[in-house]
């Protein structure tokens, strides 16, 4: 339950009133002013606050729309409106934002966790076994940085889609040399051969990109309807870490061929990327503050531009090498 306190001129309250129609609100009037008391479900609040938004002129200085939670209200009113309320449950943005802030950080634990991921991926390769490899995903904290990169572009906060690429990029670079390293002291005691499940990974294709894009897309949306992030974090490993580690593979064994591994991991990277920022707009995940929403949508079209050209990009280098 969230209740909202919405000041501002008196000539605004009839758009006001069209906007809350189905909600429950008293008025108290003013002088000049009018103050509007709402309360709202939580499912509700990013719809009401937006649609204010656009019917107030919150560039008059007292006009202000304050939002507080209430430890509880009792109101047979607002029951009823709980059973009219027809409003698709979606995460309030301050929760997904709130959600990323652990993976802003790049502490030992999820060095560690990547490189022995990494390590577990590598041992499967070898083998040619695929539970393996899966059971590697398990630990891989990869989900992270790419829902924070996507959340922080949707909400205009460059600094942060910085940081998260540039943590994602040193876990993966941590996959990439421990496999190097691995690879090098196996091949001192016993010899090493190019199983199935490695040569999967050194084949890039314009598929990988299109599958890259919808997990990313479907990773944002498991994030935002409060799925375990477990289940999307194994998906999100399953397209970056194993061809980090046969890039790891083949800088060592099958350098003529270590091109493949590599455009294909970026282009799961760019792709996921590219997929959880379509599904921040999708889902109409943005700032609230109003004056944020364009500085927001600047780094969007300015993302987007860079992530497409990219792709592009690396779809080419990737017919180059098929």
């Amino acid at each position: 339950m969230k209740k909202v306190i919405v000041t501002t001129r008196k000539e605004e309250l009839e758009d006001m009133k069209s906007v809350l129609k189905k909600a429950y609100y008293f008025i108290e009037e003013g002088d000049d002013l009018v103050r509007v008391i709402i309360y709202l479900h939580d499912e509700e609040l990013d719809s009401v606050i937006k649609k204010l938004r656009d019917a107030i002129d919150l560039r008059y200085r007292k006009s202000v729309i304050e939002v507080s939670e209430p430890e509880f209200v009792i109101s047979s009113a607002m029951m009823r409106t709980a059973e009219k309320t027809d409003v698709e449950e979606k995460t309030p943005v301050e929760e997904l934002i709130d959600s990323t802030r652990p993976h802003l950080r790049l502490d030992a634990t999820k060095i560690v966790l990547t490189s022995i991921a990494g390590m577990i991926a590598l041992t499967g390769l070898f083998m040619n076994n695929i539970p393996i490899i899966i059971g590697a995903m398990l630990l891989s904290p990869l989900l992270g940085p790419i829902s924070a990169f996507a959340i922080h572009a949707a909400v205009g906060n460059p600094r942060r889609v910085l940081k998260s690429i540039l943590n994602l990029s040193v876990l993966l670079a941590m996959v990439i040399i421990f496999s190097c390293i691995a690879t090098v002291l196996i091949s001192q005691v016993t010899d090493l051969s190019l199983t199935p499940e490695i040569r999967a990974r050194m084949d890039s294709n314009f598929i990988y990109m299109v599958m890259a894009i919808l997990l990313g897309f479907a990773a944002l949306v498991a994030l935002t309807k409060e799925i375990p992030e477990s289940i999307a974090g194994v998906a999100i490993a399953a397209a970056l870490l194993p061809p980090a580690v046969v890039t790891g593979i083949s800088l060592v064994l099958y350098r003529g061929e270590v091109g493949a591994p590599l455009v294909l991991t970026l282009e799961n990277v760019l792709g996921l990327m590219a997929g959880g920022l379509a599904a921040t707009l999708v889902l109409n995940i943005g700032p609230r503050r109003y004056y944020r929403r364009r500085a927001a949508k600047r780094l969007i079209v300015r993302t987007s531009v860079v992530l497409i050209g990219l792709l592009f990009l690396l779809f080419l280098l990737s017919l180059v090498l098929s």
